[in-house]
């Protein structure tokens, strides 16, 4: 749903949704009716926003068949359903057999890819870009010269198929590398260091709040190390509704112009915490612009 930071600039309040299980179109939209019920259930009538988690199989079926996203596209809007923002982040560690590499392997870049062209084609209409979360690079203890190179390699192609898809589609899409403990984005002054040479304009960092909170000693400071580089905070993610994201978010948007317009629900019971998070935010000063309906 859309809220209105008092700087006038929209944040979009998102419930996750995780497809890692659909390996098809069809299998996809079978998921995503079950996960529209339970939203219904909870909210009545009114436009929700979701964060679609997509396997890699799943991406790459969409971003081949136009047909396909379009009936993905016919069936969010039937639902009353909008899509701002995509994942590319598993639901666990380690992923699965279906997951994609490291940013030093590309299939890691065709999944990012395949994911900005669906998500162009699932905006909303009135919409001129949307964000992707996708892994911080890979894990330290791997991160030699030759993953190095090949990573930094496979950042500008990223680059360059996001500035491509934008010219060709007029929308454009960010994508975010989140950090996270043992990580090369380990660190504030690590994410720092990995991405001082990444087209800051189309590339930035996605925070897993909990592990804002949980691994990073000040994470107030933390966030204006990496936005004082000139890197943006593309997404928020809620993981963990009990882990003291407030204090993290309020700094997000306590500035003039707020530092994250996305913010995801993307918890293993998104739908049931989306209404707590929603009103954290309004304590924030930030107005939805429908309110929802929630069911007793």
């Amino acid at each position: 749903m859309r809220l209105r930071h008092p700087s006038g600039r929209i944040v979009h309040l998102s419930c996750g949704i995780s497809l890692d299980h659909a390996e098809s179109p069809s299998a996809g939209l079978e998921l995503l009716d079950a996960a529209a019920s339970d939203l219904r259930s909870r909210f009545g009538t009114g436009l929700l926003g979701v964060a679609l988690r997509l396997p890699y199989p799943l991406a790459a079926a969409l971003a081949d068949d136009g047909r396909a996203r379009t009936r993905l596209r016919a069936d969010l809007d039937a639902k009353g359903l909008e899509v701002v923002t995509l994942s590319g982040v598993p639901d666990a560690e380690g992923g699965g057999e279906n997951t994609p590499g490291d940013w030093s392997e590309t299939s890691r870049v065709r999944h990012t890819l395949d994911l900005a062209r669906i998500l162009v084609d699932l905006l909303p209409f009135e919409e001129v870009r949307g964000a992707i979360a996708t892994i911080g690079l890979g894990r330290h203890a791997d991160w030699d010269e030759n993953r190095q190179k090949a990573g930094a390699r496979h950042l500008s192609r990223l680059s360059g198929g996001l500035a491509d898809l934008a010219w060709r589609v007029g929308r454009a899409v960010r994508c975010g590398f989140q950090p996270g403990p043992g990580g090369v984005l380990d660190s504030p002054e690590q994410t720092v260091a990995a991405l001082t040479r990444v087209d800051k304009d189309r590339l930035g960092v996605c925070l897993d709040l909990a592990s804002v909170v949980r691994d990073w000693p000040d994470p107030a400071a933390g966030i204006d190390r990496i936005t004082d580089a000139g890197l943006s905070v593309i997404t928020a993610r809620i993981t963990d509704p009990a882990a003291g994201w407030q204090p993290v978010l309020r700094h997000l948007l306590a500035a003039d112009t707020a530092r994250t317009e996305y913010v995801d629900v993307d918890t293993a019971n998104s739908a049931a915490d989306l209404p707590y998070v929603l009103e954290e935010l309004t304590t924030l000063g930030l107005v939805p612009e429908q309110q929802p309906c929630i069911a007793p």
